[in-house]
């Protein structure tokens, strides 16, 4: 059978719901979630980096370590201070935000990285890219898991660093899936062999590798064979560690202890901590598992159900090729995902630990904020329609000390704490929510909100559930609370001064009933929230919120910018991915564009004349999505993820050749952007001392 015959035989089955994003995406990203009835089913309300030295690692941006926010100088943006920039869609000569003043892109469908003019860029890695050092060069035709192994993954997705050395930097990303049509010679979907599996096993993971600036230029590239280079794959040893580690429902026949996992799957986005660590979520782990269908046990199947487990087969196969995948043979190993992953990146022989006191669902990402008293707060999304938005506070406080007793203090912070989930309430009448983005008569979509206590450690605060099994199944937990059903809760991060909470909203076309939190019926264009916690504590159990942006045309009178002018604002679709640069301006990446375009990286600002004033700073290539933005001191950075991913595409045919161009394959990449002309060393060095304070004692 053909690549062609083998993998459309499946399409008929499913329609993708996102604009812009292909049915293969669908389906090789989530199992084709959008397409299946949500697994949400509750009665609840339903509206239908840190930069921080590798000796250190003492201070931290003020009241976060929120990924992104590490990069605080981003001259190459301020550099621009011209007042005659373009407007977008104006052809008018007017002014923007400090750090926003470059002239804005036009949305683009073109097969390439598209950035402002008077911009360079390069791709800084590739799928396949050796990063070991007996790793091989890379071939397309003649792929091996071996190699995989010592090579950079596929799909590329969190992006973040940590400094080394001046000139060096630490690169760590995640590598979410595999689009095994589009990667292999001659695949047939139905039956895939052994070794196409092994590979994809080793594509999936992370990886760490050191980078440095070129003696010239702007340009990064990678150094093969530095000692802390790594790769993490789907037969890499993983700790579970928290509450949940070796509950009877975690153990398995290789695993009677229930704490030793071997891989992590389908990591998306991802944090980094004050005390040098990296954070990496597991998302929609639910699709490698078969045979859900032939469970029979109410409770288990229950549980499977509301995770989104379904079927037989999987679209992989991979439980042909190892038992743990088929749940009827290993019954427990689907809950050994879905959880926050912590990395030590500067120990080359430590362990990842899965943290479980974070509860497991379908993660999208872990960002920190540290309280006045030093305890550790983490914000967390559940990346489904209809899902939650929770928060977990520690009850340790961070030692910004030196050595092992520090080191030992945090690493328990995230095993013992507190899980909260999100209610939020509006403060309009319900008839002024009418479903269409018209604004109620107070000219703002805001309100209130409280978290809920779902447990801490071995105490639960849900009725009828033990703690374990919180952890274990925290979306039933937050069903039985009442928390509110969300539009696709993805990327959420704290402001680096402010200590605002940015929540990045995607989409939910399945909506039919709106409320003010979520105020638009078939949201395809999605939305961002800003949540204030209430005296400015995180650590607390209320908060205000209010919508910052309703995204799409804004020629659409459904959008909102926080108050802006619409013709001063770049289209903008389905938000993902938060980060922010020195001048407190929130960056968003884009995934599913409804309106034409390709996927994106927009700036905004959050305060002053131009708040709201979205700018386009980037397009990506056919088919691809931008992913794990990193606006740093003079550079910004993005992943690539799955160019080429489109329905027509096999690997004799490609429908996109970026990176390499030619006839080559695509390959999702990491690429570096930098102002023309600028004599550029890399480093996270802090600009903005103001930005700064030192972690309490």
């Amino acid at each position: 059978m053909t690549a062609a015959r083998g993998r459309r035989s499946l399409l008929p089955m499913f329609t993708p719901k996102h604009a812009n994003r292909s049915s293969l995406t669908c389906l090789m990203r989530c199992g084709n979630a959008c397409d299946h009835q949500p697994p949400n089913k509750s009665g609840n309300d339903y509206f239908g980096n840190i930069l921080t030295s590798a000796l250190s690692r003492r201070k931290v941006l003020k009241g976060t370590a929120a990924a992104g926010a590490a990069g605080a100088g981003t001259m190459l943006l301020s550099a621009c201070t011209s007042d005659n920039d373009d407007e977008p869609g104006t052809g008018e000569k007017a002014g923007a935000a400090d750090g926003l003043r470059f002239p804005p892109i036009a949305p683009s469908a073109i097969d390439e990285v598209v950035i402002p003019d008077g911009y360079e860029q390069n791709v800084v890695i590739r799928w396949g890219d050796p990063i070991l050092a007996d790793a091989p060069e890379f071939d397309a035709a003649n792929q091996t898991a071996q190699a995989q192994q010592g090579q950079f993954g596929y799909n590329c997705d969190f992006l973040g660093f940590f400094e080394l050395e001046a000139g060096t930097q630490l690169m760590m990303t995640n590598h979410e899936y595999t689009d095994e049509y589009i990667m292999f010679p001659d695949y047939d979907a139905q039956n895939p062999t052994e070794e196409q599996v092994k590979i994809a096993w080793a594509a999936h993971g992370l990886s760490v590798v050191a980078v440095e600036a070129q003696e010239s230029g702007g340009s990064v590239t990678p150094i093969v064979g530095h000692e802390l280079n790594r790769r993490f794959h789907t037969t890499t040893e993983f700790q579970l560690t928290g509450p949940a580690a070796g509950h009877d429902l975690v153990k398995t026949s290789a695993d009677p202890s229930g704490e030793i996992v071997l891989g992590t799957l389908n990591n998306c986005a991802g944090g980094l901590t004050p005390w040098g660590t990296w954070l990496t979520a597991e998302e929609n782990f639910n699709q490698y598992f078969a045979n859900a269908d032939k469970v029979t046990d109410k409770a288990v199947k229950e549980r499977l159900e509301r995770y989104g487990v379904s079927g037989e087969a999987s679209e992989r196969q991979w439980e042909k090729f190892d038992d743990r995948f088929d749940l009827t043979k290993e019954p427990n190993e689907v809950n050994r995902f879905g959880w926050i992953v912590e990395i030590d990146p500067f120990d080359g022989s430590s362990t990842p630990k899965k943290r479980t006191a974070l509860g497991r669902f379908k993660h999208e990402a872990a960002t920190i904020r540290v309280a006045d008293d030093g305890r550790v707060v983490a914000y967390l999304g559940d990346d489904e329609v209809f899902d939650y938005f929770y928060k977990y506070v520690s009850n340790g406080t961070v030692d910004t000390s030196d050595g092992a007793a520090a080191k030992e203090n945090n690493d328990k912070l995230l095993d013992d704490g507190t899980l909260y989930v999100a209610k939020f309430s509006g403060n309009s009448p319900e008839a002024e929510i009418s479903g269409d983005g018209t604004l109620p008569s107070d000219d703002a979509f805001d309100g209130t909100g409280e978290w809920i206590k779902l447990a801490s450690g071995d105490e639960s605060f849900v009725e009828g559930m033990t703690a374990e099994e919180v952890y274990l199944f925290t979306r039933l937990a937050g069903d039985k609370v009442g928390a509110t059903q969300m539009d696709r809760p993805e990327d959420v991060e704290p402001h680096p001064e402010t200590g605002h909470i940015y929540l990045a909203l995607t989409n939910n076309k399945d909506r039919e009933v709106a409320e003010e939190p979520n105020p638009r019926t078939s949201n395809k264009d999605g939305h961002v929230l800003e949540v204030i916690e209430d005296d400015d504590d995180p650590t607390g159990e209320s908060f205000g919120w209010n919508i910052f942006l309703l995204c799409g045309d804004p020629s659409d009178a459904s959008t909102y910018f926080a108050g802006a002018d619409k013709e001063k604002v770049s289209p903008i679709s389905c938000p993902d991915n938060l980060t922010f640069d020195a001048h407190g301006n929130l960056w968003i990446s884009t995934d599913g564009n409804t309106l034409g375009a390709h996927d994106g990286l927009y700036g905004v600002a959050l305060e002053g004349d131009y708040r709201g004033e979205v700018r386009q700073f980037l397009s990506v290539p056919v088919g691809a999505e931008t992913c794990g933005p990193w606006v740093a001191n003079e550079r910004v950075f993005v992943c690539v993820q799955h160019p080429g991913e489109t329905d027509e595409a096999t690997f004799e045919a490609p429908s996109s050749h970026w990176p390499d161009g030619g006839d080559s394959v695509p390959r999702p990449s990491v690429v570096g952007v930098w102002r023309t002309g600028d004599d550029i060393e890399i480093g996270m060095e802090q600009t903005a001392a103001d930005v700064i304070q030192e972690l309490p004692a």
